[in-house]
């Protein structure tokens, strides 16, 4: 990163890290200290998810306090929301589950992209707000009452806001990973609705839509489009570009 970049990063990250205390903090003020992991509990339940140790209900990704103004950021990857490892005390970063292992191998597998999944890549979500699936923030949409249903807007309005500030002031390429929920009537339509307003004004926008890491759906979609003609790098913008205007209009 220029230092300039560095120093834009550097707040970002804090104002990350300070918007994810001020969530949580503001959830335990207004329904009670634990309501938010007790509704993330019963999304579990509700949806016969395995008992597991449910610890940090909205995630910062403490990976990012390891870059240094050395690293040369290629990419920022948005996946869906923090799942069961992410929210671990242990860990509290994105993608180290499965999915992860399946990214990091993918550009492990493809040196021709020269991105390390650990060191050039930043990896944040479109929601701080944790379930061990996707899938159940739509239990936790019906019955959270308004309060979650606000909190839940305002964090990928925010998100959506300050990525999309970022990849702009680092000139990288955005990835868009998981884009079922970012439909009009998906989960993630508020964070959706967010971006296509930032980016209304950009011709060609380095902004890119592809199919979640998770259960290899990235690498089975991408093997099912490539040209073989043309390279990894190329196939790559072709495909994402088209799923953006799909899903995204834009």
């Amino acid at each position: 990163m220029t230092h300039e970049q560095w120093e834009y990063f550097s707040v970002f990250r804090e104002r990350f890290k300070d918007q994810c205390k001020r969530w949580s903090d503001t959830a335990a003020k207004t329904s009670g200290d634990r309501w938010l992991s007790r509704l993330q509990k019963a999304a579990a339940d509700a949806d016969e998810n395995p008992s597991y140790p449910l610890e940090t209900p909205i995630v910062y990704n403490q990976s990012l306090d390891v870059l240094s103004e050395a690293d040369d950021i290629r990419i920022i990857v948005v996946g869906d929301n923090p799942g069961k490892d992410e929210q671990l005390s242990k860990n509290q970063r994105y993608l180290v589950g499965q999915a992860g292992k399946l990214g990091e191998s993918f550009f492990r597998n493809h040196p021709e992209l020269n991105t390390d999944f650990r060191k050039n890549v930043i990896i944040l979500n479109k929601t701080p707000i944790h379930t061990a699936k996707t899938k159940q923030l739509a239990f936790m949409l019906k019955n959270g009452g308004s309060f979650f249903l606000e909190l839940f807007a305002e964090t990928q309005t925010w998100m959506a806001r300050e990525t999309a500030l970022l990849q702009k002031t680092l000139g990288c390429s955005l990835w868009l990973v998981g884009y079922g929920e970012l439909r009009n009537d998906g989960l993630f339509s508020a964070y959706s609705s967010e971006l296509r307003e930032l980016y209304r004004a950009t011709t060609n926008p380095d902004v890119l839509v592809f199919q979640h890491f998770s259960m290899n759906r990235f690498s089975i979609d991408l093997n099912a489009r490539i040209d073989p003609a043309s390279s990894l790098e190329s196939n790559l913008t072709r495909i994402g570009t088209g799923h953006r205007r799909e899903i995204l209009g834009w």
